[in-house]
């Protein structure tokens, strides 16, 4: 199968630069997986396709403040770093700028020298590793001087950090936003538990393996990013009572999508785990416990369309893609949601 395969054509002027006032008012596209028939809603409207005993699974990772703008030493230029992930003994393996002034033995200062850093080592994928000195604690210092790692097709600047985390987000650890779920209010989670809906969590944190674009003519020949997720046994015990009473798994985003299928049995038997998931779902992929997908629109090519490709049918997808493109839906992280049932 071919990356072009899940090539679509979208306007630019349709990519989502600012979160909307109200979080459930985003439009919601409703795709039949089996018929290819959608329906245009609004988030608000998602009561409707849920059933008592189902379960709704979220990814409650929270994203860091990990974009630090500083200045090289002594008297240098500007820098730029961005955390990835954390080494131990404050240490972080970053994506820098400028990368050919910063070799190791650099050292830099951010916040009037509040934080300051050493790059230690250049890792062969271009990535540093850079050790950090502060007083304090490491996440209080970001919350002051960081800034959102917000996508690169984001090109205004976030007004309120929250708009760029979920209502329930709760372990920091992410590099961009799981932002399927950025749609829901707490009000709008409480409604749905009341009807009888399960609520479970699991942890991804999303890494910037997320944006890279898939360079290879055959998708199979595309290596997948590593990210570090973590099921907790309630939410194994959820899901497992779910199946056993025939209600339905329905994924808040892909990121909760790859999470439970890279740790359930064939079976569909689901296991508390915590590790390192490099999953790849493209189409001929077999669900083993997922059975519906709430979701963003996704980039041309991404692995992610083609995750929901798996799911619908690319046919189905991308004819569902054609008719958001003609009806003006907002694209990305900042846009609409589909439901795929």
């Amino acid at each position: 199968m071919k990356t072009s395969d899940f090539y679509f054509d979208l306007p630019q002027e349709l990519i989502a630069q600012t979160p909307i006032e109200r979080r459930d008012a985003s439009r919601l596209l409703v795709l039949d997986k089996l018929t290819g028939e959608w329906t245009h809603r609004h988030f608000y409207d998602l009561p409707e396709y849920l059933r008592p005993g189902d379960c709704l699974i979220l990814n409650n990772s929270r994203v860091l403040p990990a974009r630090l703008l500083g200045q090289r030493l002594p008297g240098g230029g500007a820098c730029e770093v961005l955390l990835l992930i954390d080494r131990g003994s404050k240490t972080w393996e970053c994506l820098v700028r400028p990368g050919k002034r910063m070799r190791t033995g650099a050292r830099l200062s951010f916040g009037d020298g509040e934080l300051t850093a050493e790059v230690v080592e250049e890792l062969p994928d271009g990535n540093r590793l850079v050790r950090f000195d502060y007083e304090g604690i490491f996440l209080e210092v970001l919350e002051r001087l960081g800034k959102m790692p917000l996508p690169p097709y984001i090109k205004e600047e976030l007004q309120d950090k929250e708009r760029y985390q979920t209502v329930y987000s709760k372990v920091n650890g992410s590099a961009a936003a799981p932002t399927a779920g950025l749609h829901f209010t707490r009000e709008l989670l409480e409604k749905i538990q009341s009807m009888g809906v399960g609520i479970g969590y699991v942890t991804l944190h999303v890494g910037l393996g997320t944006f890279r674009p898939v360079k290879e003519d055959e998708i199979t020949d595309h290596e997948m990013h590593s990210e570090y997720c973590v099921i907790p046994q309630e939410t194994a015990d959820l899901i497992n009572e779910t199946k056993h009473r025939g209600g339905r798994v329905i994924c808040v985003g892909t990121t909760s999508c790859r999470t439970i299928e890279s740790w359930a049995e064939e079976d569909g038997t689901m296991r508390a785990h915590a590790g390192w998931t490099n999953i790849f779902i493209y189409p001929g992929y077999r669900f083993k416990v997922l059975d519906a997908l709430i979701t963003n629109f996704h980039l041309p090519e991404s692995t992610l369309i083609m995750l929901v490709s798996a799911l619908a049918g690319r046919e189905h997808v991308l004819a569902a893609y054609k008719e958001a493109v003609k009806e003006r839906y907002r694209f990305f992280s900042f846009g609409d949601a589909m439901l795929i049932l």
